[in-house]
């Protein structure tokens, strides 16, 4: 594996653990919050770096963001992300927040072509 190649899967490796840990927290905080995924260019690394905390509903997200626990999540990241050594110009544009029932709605549950979409975006 060329060196490039190595660090990539080094830092992957580190944002997984990272955020895995961010995702149980949130599970017990945050009520009809789900799981998380991220997404990542390396070649663009770290300002593409996506962190995409998903909701069982719509109206589970909406509640969430209304509350303010949108300001958790994104501690959540920025203290994953730190711990993974990873350091993002700008958290908020990093965050984002969906549902699984949009992306049943929008593209049939395929969160692969979902997110394929978002990031084209």
């Amino acid at each position: 594996m060329p060196p490039a190649s190595r660090d990539h899967a080094r830092i992957e490796r580190r944002l997984i653990a990272a955020l895995t840990n961010a995702c149980e927290i949130a599970k017990v905080e945050i009520p009809g919050f789900d799981w998380l995924t991220h997404t990542v260019d390396y070649h663009a690394f770290p300002q593409s770096l996506r962190v995409i905390w998903v909701f069982d509903s719509v109206a589970s997200k909406a509640h969430a963001l209304a509350t303010g626990a949108d300001a958790r999540m994104r501690e959540l990241t920025t203290a994953a992300l730190d711990d993974a050594d990873v350091h993002v110009p700008n958290i908020a544009r990093c965050v984002s927040f969906d549902s699984e029932e949009e992306c049943h709605l929008r593209h049939g549950g395929d969160w692969r072509r979902r997110l394929a979409t978002l990031r084209a975006n």
